[in-house]
């Protein structure tokens, strides 16, 4: 397939109609033309000299090759573009003014003083109208077309050069609102490095970051980007890593530890280890799957665009009722129901109905973007507005998926001391957890001896002469086992807790108990996804019950299940998908099947391969920090699709009531259609208000 840019698409109904004739072209039927982001994509054998008489049919031509990526000069087109039409907008109106005054004095000379400022304003949109009659396609500019000859043909000359200024205000504001979102969008994308500083044989070299390959060493100075994922080898510095997580705060790193590309390198020199061509990298994937997410269809989208096809015909026919009717069956005056039907004509434009979602949609996209937040498309943004709920893996999401001593029962003066030193000759995750808790305390260590590993159990050592043991209930000499002991380790079992004993052959000197610690987060978070609106929060875990109700009830969720296998973890999830819309928050490796089987599947894995390609969402951040937010965004575009599609139906509506009492003029006629398109535009373009103060 072959992608070029577009210049002087600026009308999302015109980008439907185009794609629709260029799909009837051999070899055409997968093409597409991208409004939301001004490209087109064909097949490489497709006649280009047939798509860009199709193009230019509508006022679109080819700006760029074939893969070329200019952002500065995209948008250098079409703000030059709109400016063009603002100049020409401004001088017809100031014609305009002076024909009216001219008028007082010779009618003739007016004339042709409006003839010359509704050409200004209008000729393109005219011209491309004259055009259209003769090929009988009945859109935006051919209905303009024949409402400024018909207004033209009956003397309403004031009248036909206003509406062809309002229409040329209406055209420039539809064009400046889809730019705002479209350089939004693009500023997001410019967040990739374009070079690098590559190391070879010793020597630095300034090379694009395309050439760089797996097991490449590059230098990344203070303030600049690193250019792809990798491992730093050399160096310590604080790095920036809010265009890829949406983090505002640096993160340290440092020898062995791992970047990603795109981050800003922030005070100190790092020599690192490429690990991924830039292609492969997480940042690429990011913004090829945003630059994508922008143009997928919302069922909602889908249904404007089916509609749009059967208004505008319908309308025609609604004109020419209101021009033939009333003077054939009651005798009314041709000439004034001629102009009501007129009228009627330019309250056909579909445009302000078929802008009412794309601003939205790529405003909520870019947001999210822009906090870390990686939304695959539109059709998964309106999908979030409806979730009712959320169900939640545990260990990882809601828990830091690390062992954690929570709770200790100490019995002898070296329990501590005793158990570091047999501990820290282990590798195992709750010796890890073990020697965690004992560095906090400062206990001391000493030497252990003699070691042996009970599979199942836990660890035996010398230590100080005498022999020990560190492990769980089962491996404890049944010397040491008292019953006031027992009923401690009952006690913190069923609290939920995994057991650590350090004993000799005599007596337990304590006892530690272990689970995976909750996320510091997790509480406030699920206390802010219930006032966003999600009803019910609920955990699937395959940990037992007493944990997974430990867990839920410190951090607030409606409800939770346990001992879950993978497969049953997938059933649970269709039996709530049975309650309502359920969205379900993994890692998105173990969890994938469940993430799947939901209604949307949302990831965290800080960018990890697995989760970007499992997800319909995924959040790029280690935890859930950003998630209401997401919610709340996506709840905020549903609304504001909503209300667009009312203002663009009921004004037009209002209008068309109108010309029952025979009150519809030209300039109300195209005043409800750039009311219209206005307030859709301005409310579609809160969110990216919202976006540069918060977001």
């Amino acid at each position: 397939m072959a992608e070029y840019k577009l210049q002087g698409l600026s009308c999302a109904n015109c980008a439907r109609e185009m794609e629709e004739e260029i799909q009837k072209l051999k070899n055409g039927e997968d093409a597409r033309v991208l409004y939301n982001s001004s490209k087109l994509i064909v097949k490489d054998d497709i006649s280009l000299s047939q798509v860009e008489k199709i193009l230019a049919n509508d006022g679109a031509t080819i700006v760029k090759d074939k893969h070329e990526h200019d952002d500065h000069n995209h948008a250098h087109t079409h703000s030059h573009s709109n400016r063009m039409l603002k100049t020409l907008i401004i001088m017809s109106a100031v014609l305009y003014f002076i024909a009216i005054f001219v008028g007082q004095w010779s009618e003739g000379i007016a004339i042709t003083i409006f003839i010359i400022a509704a050409a200004l304003s209008g000729y393109q949109t005219f011209i491309q109208g004259i055009k259209n009659l003769f090929r009988l396609k009945f859109n935006i500019d051919t209905l303009m077309t024949i409402a400024l000859i018909g207004a033209f043909g009956i003397g309403e000359w004031k009248e036909g050069t206003l509406v062809a200024i309002l229409f040329g205000i209406n055209e420039f504001l539809e064009g400046l609102g889809m730019e705002k979102a479209r350089s939004s969008m693009e500023a997001l994308l410019k967040v990739a490095p374009k070079q690098a500083t590559l190391i070879a044989n010793g020597k630095e070299q300034i090379v694009s970051i395309e050439t760089l390959k797996a097991g490449d060493i590059v230098l990344v100075k203070p303030g600049e980007k690193i250019p792809s994922d990798g491992i730093v080898i050399e160096g310590k510095s604080s790095v920036n890593e809010a265009a890829i997580t949406g983090e505002s705060m640096p993160i340290e790193k440092s020898i062995d530890e791992s970047v990603y590309g795109g981050s800003i390198n922030n005070e100190g020199i790092l020599k690192i280890s490429i690990t991924k061509s830039y292609e492969d990298s997480s940042l690429a994937k990011i913004l090829h799957l945003v630059e994508e997410a922008q143009e997928t269809k919302t069922p909602t989208e889908q249904f404007i665009n089916h509609f749009a096809k059967y208004y505008t015909p319908a309308i025609i026919l609604i004109a020419i009722i209101v021009m033939i009717a009333p003077p054939l069956l009651g005798g009314a005056d041709w000439g004034k129901w001629f102009y009501q039907g007129l009228a009627v004509l330019i309250v056909g434009c579909p445009c302000a109905l078929v802008l009412s979602s794309p601003i939205a949609i790529v405003s909520g996209i870019t947001r999210n973007a822009r906090n870390g937040i990686l939304i695959k498309g539109g059709v998964f943004l309106e999908q979030l507005g409806k979730i009712d709920m959320i169900a939640f893996d545990k260990t990882g999401t809601l828990t830091k998926g690390e062992p954690f001593v929570e709770v200790t029962k100490v019995f002898d003066e070296q329990f501590l001391t005793i158990a570091g030193s047999v501990e820290k000759l282990s590798s195992h995750p709750l010796a890890k957890a073990v020697m965690r808790k004992v560095e906090e305390t400062s206990a001391p260590l000493t030497e252990a001896t003699d070691v042996e590993t009970l599979p199942g159990q836990g660890i035996s050592a010398i230590v100080n002469g005498e022999r020990y043991f560190v492990g769980n209930e089962k491996g404890l000499p049944a010397t040491a086992l008292s019953s006031s002991i027992q009923k401690e380790i009952t006690a913190l079992k069923d609290q939920g807790y995994t057991l650590i004993t350090v004993a000799d052959n005599e007596k337990v000197l304590g006892l530690m108990g272990i689970t995976d610690e909750v996320r510091s987060e997790s509480k406030q978070i699920i206390k802010e996804l219930h006032q966003a609106g999600i009803k019910h929060t609920v955990m699937l875990t395959g940990d037992h019950q007493q944990t997974a109700k430990k867990v839920a009830d410190k951090v607030g969720l409606s409800n939770y299940y346990a001992n879950l296998l993978p497969d049953e973890k997938v059933q649970k999830v269709k039996e709530l998908t049975q309650k309502g819309k359920i969205a379900m928050v993994g890692d998105g490796i173990n969890d994938a099947p469940a993430l799947a089987t939901a209604d949307l599947g949302i990831a965290m894995g800080k960018g990890t391969d697995s989760a970007i390609e499992t997800a319909d969402i995924v959040l790029m951040q280690d935890h859930l920090g950003k998630l209401p937010s997401a919610v709340k965004i996506s709840k905020r575009v549903n609304q504001i699709i909503k209300l667009n599609i009312s203002l663009a139906l009921g004004l037009k509506l209002i209008a068309l009531l109108l010309t029952i009492p025979g009150w519809l003029t030209l300039w109300i006629a195209i005043l409800s259609d750039m009311g219209a398109t206005v307030l859709v535009t301005l409310i579609s373009l809160t969110l990216m208000i919202e976006t540069k103060n918060k977001g």
